[in-house]
C-alpha cells in the first residue's frame, strides 16, 4: 500500500481531529479498558498476548477497545489525514506502552494468531516518525526494564 505524502504542518483541521481522539480516550469503558492494559496486563510471552486476544478470554474486550482505538488514532497518521509528528507529539505515548509490551513475540503473534495486522499503525507511527522513534525507543527500554523488575 502506498502512504500519501503527509503534510509539511499540521492545521486546525488537525487539531480538530486529536482533540475528538482526546475526548474518546476519556469515556467510562474506554478509561477503565485503558487503565487495565496499562496497569494490569504484563504479558511474560507470546501465551499471554494469545490468551488475552481469544474471545472468550474475560479481558478480550478490554484488548480489543484500547488497540483497536490506537490503531484508528494512528492509521488517521498513517494514510495522511492527520499530520504524523503532530499526531504522535499530541497523544503522547500511551500506544507506544502497549506496543512496548507485545514487542518481542509480535511477529509470532501476527504469523500465528487471526489478526496478522495486529498493532500495523501504532508500529508505523513509532518507526516511521522522528517523535515516534525517540518515544518508543525510550518507552521500549523502560518497558523491558519494568517487565525485567517483576
Amino acid at each position: 500500500m502506498k502512504v500519501p505524502i503527509a503534510k509539511d504542518f499540521p492545521d486546525h483541521h488537525d487539531a480538530e481531529l486529536v482533540l475528538k481522539l482526546y475526548e474518546l480516550r476519556r469515556e467510562s469503558v474506554m478509561r477503565e479498558s485503558r487503565k487495565f492494559m496499562l496497569n494490569d496486563w504484563w504479558p511474560k510471552g507470546y501465551e499471554d498476548l494469545a490468551a488475552i486476544a481469544k474471545f472468550d478470554h474475560p479481558d478480550n474486550a478490554k484488548l480489543r477497545q484500547v488497540t483497536g482505538y490506537w490503531e484508528l488514532a494512528y492509521g488517521l497518521a498513517k494514510h495522511g489525514i492527520v499530520q504524523p509528528e503532530y499526531l504522535a507529539d499530541s497523544m503522547g505515548g500511551e500506544g507506544f506502552f502497549l506496543l512496548a509490551r507485545v514487542h518481542p513475540f509480535l511477529e509470532r503473534f501476527r504469523t500465528e494468531a487471526p489478526n496478522p495486522r495486529f498493532l500495523r499503525n501504532t508500529e508505523w507511527i513509532a518507526t516511521n516518525t522522528e517523535i515516534g522513534k525517540a518515544l518508543f525507543a525510550a518507552i521500549l527500554a523502560r518497558t523491558q526494564q519494568m517487565i525485567a523488575a517483576r
